[in-house]
């Protein structure tokens, strides 16, 4: 396994839409490197357009800093509902280190995805693992949390996006 580099925002990469997956089982090698990287980030969730491949890829665990394990490899997720009920939290992104976004998202959301096996699976996600989930996929759409926000708020995160990156050179 490897720890692979992670793209930074505004790599065009990040606002492109990812291709579904022909074969699932064609990328466990893939699926196996993004958890270590994510787990080496330190993040929750990764999803491979940030690290540069552009397929509907996205592995979490949303307790792994707590010290429980509970790992999910989603190939070729869909949202197949949604709350209409609200719930806004503080986000990071590994592609966008340095800014937290407080994020309106339905407070749960009921993904199918299949395994690496090509088993189709279906869950409800509410709270936190919810707004993890509506994380990565928007990433598989070509979206991060600055296309979440006010553009207010997109100002004032890209600023300070713009100056963490400059005292971390």
């Amino acid at each position: 396994m490897a720890v692979l580099p992670i793209r930074a925002w505004p790599d065009p990469v990040l606002s492109t839409p990812a291709k579904p997956i022909a074969t699932p089982g064609n990328v466990e090698t893939l699926a196996r490197d993004m958890l270590e990287t994510m787990y080496a980030a330190p993040g929750r969730g990764l999803a491979a357009p940030q690290v540069g491949v552009l397929i509907r890829l996205f592995v979490m665990d949303t307790t792994w800093k707590e010290g429980t394990r509970d790992l999910l490899v989603c190939v070729n997720p869909d949202i197949v509902a949604l709350s209409a009920e609200m719930a806004t939290m503080s986000e990071g992104c590994l592609s966008i280190k340095g800014v937290n976004l407080e994020v309106a998202r339905p407070a749960w959301v009921d993904l199918a995805w299949s395994d690496l096996q090509g088993v189709r699976h279906q869950r409800r996600f509410e709270g936190f693992a919810a707004a993890c989930v509506q994380h990565e996929y928007d990433h598989l759409e070509g979206r991060v949390t600055f296309d979440r926000v006010s553009p207010a708020a997109r100002a004032a995160a890209v600023a300070t996006y713009e100056t963490y990156l400059e005292t971390t050179r």
